[in-house]
């Protein structure tokens, strides 16, 4: 089994064909273990190398709506009225502690990702 670390993002693409290839694998076969070692290592090396950011509350928020297909007049009673609903939305009002409560029971958000800073654009 030729198994190399990846360190480059050449290797990182290479690693990506074999684990296509080896995709399906019985995982009591040398080409199950080879996809499950591959699988570790592209892993590790994309966590270290292409993190993906910590999403913010309101892009949390609103990627939830669209899986679920809820609309805005869907989150009053997790936010409050309409006008509300526009404020955090639109990031001109931050969210309070038992809003957050609410949309993480409501939406199935955690509460880490709900508390999280995100920019609010305060009125002048």
């Amino acid at each position: 089994m030729d198994i190399r670390p990846i360190r480059s993002d050449e290797d990182h693409a290479t690693a990506l064909e074999e684990i296509e290839r080896l995709w399906g694998a019985d995982p009591d076969t040398d080409d199950g273990a080879r996809l499950e070692i591959l699988m570790m290592l592209v892993d590790a090396y994309e966590e270290a190398n292409h993190p993906i950011p910590p999403s913010d509350p309101i892009s949390a928020i609103e990627f939830m709506m669209d899986q679920r297909g809820l609309t805005r007049h869907d989150l009053e009673p997790m936010i409050g009225s309409r006008a509300r609903v526009a404020e955090i939305l639109n990031r001109k009002r931050a969210l309070t502690l038992p809003m957050i409560r609410r949309l993480s029971e409501g939406l199935k958000i955690p509460v880490d990702i709900l508390v999280r800073d995100y920019p609010v654009q305060r009125a002048a």
